[in-house]
């Protein structure tokens, strides 16, 4: 198994296959993919990148109240969800719309959420297992381990029966393994050797803080401090992404414990709508990058294998579609009743919410019919 430091690849910059050295274990795995597997990433990443453009811009226009752009970390994204099976279930920090997307998930309860019709999210168990967004920063890697540590009490994984063992994958940037709740689900995810694997997008900037601030070594060597394999992967990279995801999730769900991905790629977008970048990346940095866009590299390859002008001219516009659909949505969108604040509070009726649920009646009440 490749170490922390060093990068797997299958496609280079070009699109030309060529495996890194680290790539030797994966490798088989990337390239057993058919050129119709490759045909759907592409889909795939064009799709969630044209909401991507699209959610920015109804932010723009004061439809949303934020939004939390993932544009240029499609590959990372894309690659490692389609490597999930349908018994896993998924942790998100707050940006894996691609992920939600191939789970399940309606891109609009996204858009709910981030425009706030809606006190909630979403039902996991209606979305392919995908779990809530969490806006506190690394809170949802403890959520999957102890999640984990529940299918291993359920015997729900590694009983031996690949087609039924489940395993756990969280995602979370860079930024978040600073942070203490980070840290303390990789100590328990290695004790309990939990079947969880730990996805971090290394897209090089935690807001304005660079990511060698945060680590004198590369994130995928910490892993081995914690007791569990770290590998480190080009996360423009999609049969890269997928290819190691698989491995280490077919691991987990056999019984071999956590293990950790460092994807490396970057956030071409600002950390969200209320971000300046300008302040502190340089344009030349941001140009570096972009030429390593991983639509282009994954549309580069799939030229080399026969794929014409025609079916990436279909794909834009299938995607073209999903965008203006999401946008006429988006502006049909109701206000959420101001009742339903009082819905979730706690998991069963509680007489407080009941008491202060019907104060806020009598309150609205009190301006008559007329209001």
């Amino acid at each position: 198994m490749a170490s922390g430091s060093e990068t797997i690849s299958v496609l280079d910059q070009d699109g030309a296959i060529r495996p890194s050295a680290a790539a030797e274990p994966y490798a088989d795995r990337a390239l057993a993919t058919s050129v119709e597997q490759r045909i759907g990433f592409l889909r795939d990443m064009v799709r969630v990148r044209a909401f991507d453009v699209a959610a920015a811009n109804l932010q723009r226009q004061g439809q949303l109240a934020l939004w939390v752009s993932s544009y240029g970390q499609e590959a990372a994204q894309v690659g490692s969800a389609r490597a999930t099976r349908t018994q896993d279930t998924v942790f998100p920090a707050y940006r894996e719309h691609a992920v939600g997307m191939i789970r399940g998930l309606d891109l609009l309860e996204i858009i709910r959420l981030y425009r706030g019709a809606v006190h909630g999210g979403w039902d996991p168990a209606a979305a392919g297992n995908f779990r809530q967004y969490c806006l506190v920063i690394g809170s949802q890697t403890l959520h999957a381990t102890g999640y984990a540590m529940g299918l291993q009490l359920d015997g729900a994984t590694a009983t031996g029966d690949p087609e039924t063992d489940a395993a756990v994958v969280v995602y979370f940037g860079d930024g978040a393994t600073s942070q203490g709740d980070s840290n303390e689900a990789l100590v328990f995810a290695a004790s309990y050797r939990t079947p969880t694997v730990f996805f971090i997008q290394n897209n090089h900037w935690a807001i304005s803080v660079p990511v060698e601030r945060q680590s004198r070594v590369a994130l995928a060597g910490r892993a081995a401090g914690f007791g569990m394999p770290g590998v480190r992967l080009d996360g423009n990279d999609v049969l890269a992404s997928f290819a190691v995801t698989g491995a280490l999730l077919d691991d987990a769900r056999a019984g071999a414990g956590p293990a950790l991905i460092e994807a490396l790629t970057y956030r071409i977008q600002g950390h969200s709508s209320s971000d300046d970048p300008t302040k502190y990346r340089s344009e030349e940095e941001l140009q570096r990058w972009a030429e390593r866009d991983p639509i282009l590299r994954l549309r580069r390859h799939l030229e080399t294998e026969g794929v014409g002008a025609d079916l990436f001219d279909t794909i834009d516009a299938e995607a073209a579609d999903l965008a203006a659909d999401v946008r006429r949505r988006t502006l049909e969108l109701p206000d959420p009743p101001m009742a339903d604040l009082f819905q979730h509070v706690y998991s069963e009726p509680h007489p407080l919410m009941d008491e202060q649920l019907q104060w806020l009646r009598d309150y609205e009440a009190s301006y008559g019919s007329d209001r």
